[in-house]
This record gives C-alpha cells, sequence and structure tokens, in this order.
C-alpha cells in the first residue's frame, strides 16, 4: 500500500483550522469550494457532488475533537481506479498558526503518484481557502 503525506502550515489558529476540517456536512463552503459543489451526510456516509455533477461517497471513520484528526475511506465515485483509499487529516498547533497534515492510503502502488499530484493541487487550495479572510 502507497502512503501519501503533504502537509503545510496554515496561518491561522489550530482550533479554527479544526472547526473548519471537522466541519464535514461544509467542505464545499469551508474546505474546497472550488472543488466541491455540494456536500450532504447520509449516516456516517458524506456525498461530494463535484462541478461536474459526478459524486463521490466517503465513510466518516472518525471526527475526533481531542486528537484533531478526521478519518475517512471513498467508498465510491472516484474517477482512478483505486481499489483501497483511506486518508485523514490532522491539525497540530504550530506558533499561533496551524500545521495541517493529510495522510492519504491507497491501492493499487502505480497510482500513487497521480493520487499525489491530486492531495498537493488539494492542500495549496486548502491553504488558500482557510487563510482568507
Amino acid at each position: 500500500m502507497a502512503t501519501i503525506r503533504v502537509e503545510t502550515f496554515i496561518d491561522r489558529p489550530a482550533g479554527e483550522v479544526w472547526a473548519a476540517v471537522a466541519d464535514i456536512a461544509a467542505v464545499h463552503r469551508r474546505l474546497l469550494p472550488g472543488r466541491v459543489r455540494d456536500a450532504r451526510l447520509e449516516g456516517d456516509i458524506r456525498i461530494l457532488t463535484m462541478p461536474d455533477g459526478s459524486e463521490i461517497r466517503e465513510l466518516i471513520i472518525s471526527v475526533d475533537d481531542q486528537l484533531r484528526r478526521l478519518a475517512y475511506a471513498v467508498q465510491a465515485g472516484q474517477k482512478l481506479s483505486l481499489t483501497y483509499h483511506h486518508a485523514s487529516f490532522e491539525v497540530r498547533d504550530e506558533g499561533a498558526g496551524a500545521r495541517l497534515i493529510w495522510l492519504t492510503d491507497v491501492l493499487p502502488h502505480d497510482l500513487a503518484p497521480a493520487v499525489r499530484a491530486r492531495t498537493e493541487r488539494g492542500m495549496v487550495e486548502l491553504k488558500q481557502t482557510l487563510e482568507s479572510p
């Protein structure tokens, strides 16, 4: 299994960053407004609607306020032919700001470079959104 780790400094207090990450039904407003058109919850399943109308179904595994950690697994709708996709976000204090860490485990291994490119691009978008006024 390939593990992808992408992290960045966010120039906002860690509690504020965590509040946005933990608001799992508002990813389209608080984290990735250009990449995700809508988000809704059906029990433990988060359904993301993309700009083209396609949907991604994610099982929300954990939202841990004490650890500031969100874990989820993509179940359906991804454009890549992944057989396994599990990811987590962690928010840590770093000075007056926050360290945002996005870990993703994927199979098959040979798709890891494509997933890394998407994750890195997504992290840039997350940082811009979280740091905007």
